[in-house]
This record gives C-alpha cells, structure tokens and sequence, in this order.
C-alpha cells in the first residue's frame, strides 16, 4: 500500500492561506498572501525539492488545482516536469473542467475514492488545498504530514487544523530541520490510538 502525504507550510499561529502569493487567496479579506516569500532560502529549497522524491501522483483541492494548473504548464525546472507528467486527482464539489494533462475529478463519494489511491501509486502528496484537508484530518486519512513552520504571527486566516480535526497521534519521523531564516521543518507519520492523558503532580511527588 502506499502512503498519503500533506505538505503544507504555516505560521507560528497556525496559519496556512495564500503563502505563495498576493493572488493565492484572498478570501475574508485576507491581506498577507505571499508570507512565505521573504522566508524562503535555500535550506527551505533544498528540503521541499528533496522531500517530493518518489512522488508519483499529486492530490489537490480545486482552488489550489486552479493555481497549479494555471503555472505550472508552463513553467521550466525540475518541479514543473515532474507536476506536468504526474496524474492528478481532484477533490471537488462541482464538475470542473480539468484541462491540465492526465488530470482526473474524484467522485462524489470523495473519501471512498481517496482510500483507494495508495493501491495504486507509492507516494500521493497533497500540497495546500486548504479547505480539503480538513476532510482528510477528519477521516484520518493521511499516513505523513509535513509541516514547514515560519517564525511569524498573522492573527488571522485559513488555520492548518480548522474545526473538524478528531483526536489523533503522530510520530516525529526524522529529526527536526531549521533554516536560516527561521522556518522550521517537522516531518511526522499517523501513529496508532488517540492521544493519552495523565496527571503532572505524580512528578512532582517523584522530584
């Protein structure tokens, strides 16, 4: 079986909407699209070109297929051959009109459709689509989940893990990379059972 993958880079505060650019989404009057930018380095570089190795088919929802498939068609560079000839899945509500090669529109019963993608591709990754993952968080249908933390505050905005997200462990999976810059790379895997409790005054008596 393979394996689901989120990628998504986000804020201190848990902010993950419109990082690429001014235009990426302005929904609710959002007004610091293009976040990331000023963040980027090569640290940052090294490690998202590094962490799409074997990837063999992408996920996305349709406002971020929307911006994919508006650039990367025609783009150059390594990242653009391997999203042009990679298959596409598309998580929407509507009947789009997928136009980007070797795109295809998952059906109404999304969750169903999504359970049966790792029988046949080893590494599907899921880049932004906000709003869809969310449906994955809730169903827990992910197997990896990568996130690129920056140090700063928005106060507001789409949030990683919005209302919805059930109980749920995960294992930090590599040790945890810093850039120059600040942003922070946490890499984890979807653990068994739901997270435990206990009670801190046992150490204290202990101490």
């Amino acid at each position: 079986m393979g394996l689901i993958h989120i990628d998504l880079f986000t804020t201190l505060d848990g902010v993950a909407q419109a990082p690429g650019g001014p235009d990426e989404d302005a929904g609710d009057g959002f007004a610091f699209g293009g976040w990331q930018a000023p963040l980027w380095d090569e640290v940052v570089d090294e490690q998202v070109n590094s962490g799409m190795a074997g990837m063999d088919a992408l996920l996305l929802g349709r406002r971020t297929y929307d911006i994919f498939a508006a650039y990367w068609p025609h783009a150059d560079g390594d990242i653009a051959r391997l999203f042009n000839r990679l298959p596409k899945y598309v998580a929407s509500r509507q009947m789009p009109t997928l136009e980007w090669a070797d795109s295809r529109l998952l059906g109404p019963d999304i969750v169903a459709d999504v359970r049966e993608l790792p029988e046949r591709h080893a590494n599907i990754h899921v880049i932004g689509s906000l709003d869809f993952v969310q449906t994955l968080f809730a169903e827990r249908l992910f197997d990896r989940l990568t996130l690129w933390v920056y140090p700063i505050l928005l106060g507001g905005g789409k949030k990683v893990f919005a209302d919805g997200v059930v109980p749920t462990n995960l294992r930090l999976i590599e040790p945890v990379v810093a850039s120059p810059k600040g942003a922070v790379l946490q890499r984890y895997a979807l653990a068994d059972g739901t997270p435990g409790v206990g009670d801190m005054s046992a150490n204290d008596q202990e101490g």
